[in-house]
């Protein structure tokens, strides 16, 4: 196996025997043949356009086919063979759809499958991310693109669950999957389709916010308790907020609590969602730290979107996943009825009262916006200096202190807005307010990198200046492939002198490293204290 798309890519350059994800060897080949498969498949798809054709079956299941190889989603080789061999029949259809077409048809898109699990491996294995014949810049960038697109699938997938899809979403996921594969793109080609990338993951990210808008409502300062109330219980972690309003919904009356986890916890800042008094508080911190916390977690537990890891045998049988997650040996519920969580819940022990700090949530543009007028007076007055983002993916790689030490050393006239789980290493600090503003705003997921975006734009037109002229610095933490495809929005925006780490990406070679350098002045985090001192001058 060789796997590079996360940042704890063994060595800083690929899993070569096992993942640090512990993704296992099969897995990694059905995950490589599975990408190579949905490449062919948007080699016909996106034909098919160029003749007025489309399938909407085609469509979803070429997001869903890759959202199911992002970095810890799904861990079960007999899922993963299912995904594939539907993948061979989606790809006939995608042909039968095109028609006869000119030119040369890449190998890909006449892929058939294996007939057993041993095939498919020998298959996985011969198509892999290295290419001998492919410069190794293009190879890179083509990477970049696949990362990108596997990021913005996840965020498409959770809209569709909520009932919105887009069309050019749905086109440009085939365009770009089908370019890949054509030898006659150049380098600058690639760049301009991962910029483009970008710009589609924006609007995917627009697609999502206004989905849960409207189905939940915009997001309100929430104080979130981080104890537990006497009851039975349920964890849910994820990131889908779908299915945690249905698991709301058929607890209501049954004395069980539900607390939230991981990039779970926003959910507690919409008014649809926070309705629910059973929706007690929010457990634990980070995806990473599970093992260590759902141990004490007396209760069931339930995944439903990429953040799980190999579950210990403390708390395997009351572990269940939904969606595309999967876990070999796992209980996976298929639909919308929870019963087997509930009746699960309802056999544990539960917890006892004990209550803990408030930290707060909740602050999506909408309530920022909302006191714009107060934050655009604070700063023309000089009371808040300067704006961080402060967010991104967590992980367990040495390194990631930076950010604790970077929002504790923030001057106290300075704004630290943050989005994603990264937001655990440093959300439990008291760092106060600025006239009634707190000095830490939780603006969301790390899909609500839109909300962030559109506050930052609406202070730009505030000052009538651009992004990159106000006093707001990124400072990005990334983990997987949902952190790609935000990166390539904001290059797509324009934005420059991006801080990010606690790595570099190991699929970046040196020429398109040099590139993001020339062109966005991106480079690696260093000693807090001193970029805090360099961006503050």
């Amino acid at each position: 196996m060789f796997c590079n798309q996360c940042e704890q890519a063994a060595k800083g350059t690929g899993c070569t025997a096992i993942g640090v994800c512990g993704k296992q060897p099969d897995v990694a080949a059905l995950q490589d043949l599975l990408v190579y498969a949905l490449k062919g498949v948007g080699f016909w798809a996106d034909k098919a356009r160029a003749a007025g054709k489309k399938d909407n079956e085609i469509d979803r299941f070429v997001i869903e086919g890759l959202f199911t190889t992002v970095t810890n989603v799904d861990f079960d080789p007999a899922d993963i063979e299912k995904v594939l061999r539907k993948t061979a029949v989606i790809k006939d259809k995608a042909q039968l759809l095109a028609g006869p077409v000119a030119g040369t048809i890449p190998a890909a898109a006449t892929w058939q499958p294996a007939a057993d699990r041993a095939g498919l491996l020998a298959q996985g294995e011969s198509h892999g991310i290295h290419n001998a014949d492919v410069d190794t810049d293009i190879e890179s960038i083509r990477q970049v693109i696949l990362y990108g697109l596997k990021g913005y699938a996840a965020y498409a997938d959770h809209a569709l669950i909520l009932g919105r899809e887009s069309d050019e979403v749905y086109a440009f996921t085939h365009k770009a999957l089908a370019a890949t594969l054509d030898e006659t793109l150049g380098l600058m080609d690639y760049v301009g389709m991962a910029m483009e990338t970008g710009r589609i993951n924006l609007v995917t990210m627009e697609l999502l916010s206004t989905a849960h808008t409207d189905s939940y409502g915009h997001p309100v300062p929430t104080p979130v308790n981080l104890g537990t109330k006497a009851g039975k219980a349920i964890l849910v972690t994820g990131h889908d907020l779908k299915m945690l309003e249905e698991i709301l919904k058929q607890t209501e009356g049954k004395g069980i609590n539900v607390y939230t986890h991981g990039e779970m916890l926003p959910a507690h800042g919409y008014p649809g969602l926070k309705k629910y008094n059973h929706l007690a508080g929010n457990f634990g911190g980070a995806w990473q730290d599970q093992a260590k916390e759902f141990p004490n977690f007396p209760g069931a537990i339930i995944f439903n979107t990429n953040c799980i890891q190999k579950p210990a045998d403390s708390y395997k049988d009351r572990l269940y996943t939904w969606g595309l997650v999967q876990w070999p040996d796992v209980k996976h519920i298929d639909g919308w009825d929870f019963s087997a969580l509930i009746d699960k819940a309802l056999a544990c022990d539960g917890f006892k009262d004990n209550p803990g700090q408030e930290i707060l949530t909740g602050f999506g543009h909408n309530a920022v916006l909302g006191v714009a007028d107060k934050v655009i007076a604070a700063v023309k007055s000089g009371d808040i200096k300067h704006f961080f983002l402060v967010g991104g993916c967590d992980g367990a790689k040495s390194g990631r202190n930076y950010y604790t030490e970077f929002v504790e050393k923030a001057p106290k006239n300075t704004i630290i807005l943050t989005l994603a789980c990264g937001k655990y290493r440093f959300n439990t600090m008291e760092l106060g307010d600025i006239g009634g503003i707190p000095r830490l705003l939780d603006v969301g997921q790390c899909n609500d990198a839109y909300s962030a975006i559109q506050i930052a734009v609406a202070l730009a037109n505030a000052f009538e200046c651009e992004v990159n002229d106000l006093p707001l610095s990124f400072i990005l933490s990334w983990y997987e492939q949902k952190a790609v495809t935000i990166l390539l929005t904001l290059l797509h925006l324009g934005i420059k002198n991006i801080k990010l780490g606690p790595t570099l990406p190991a699929f970046i070679t040196p020429n398109v490293l040099n590139f993001l350098v020339e062109n966005f002045n991106i480079g690696p985090i260093g000693d807090a204290e001193t970029d805090l001192k360099a961006i503050l001058g």
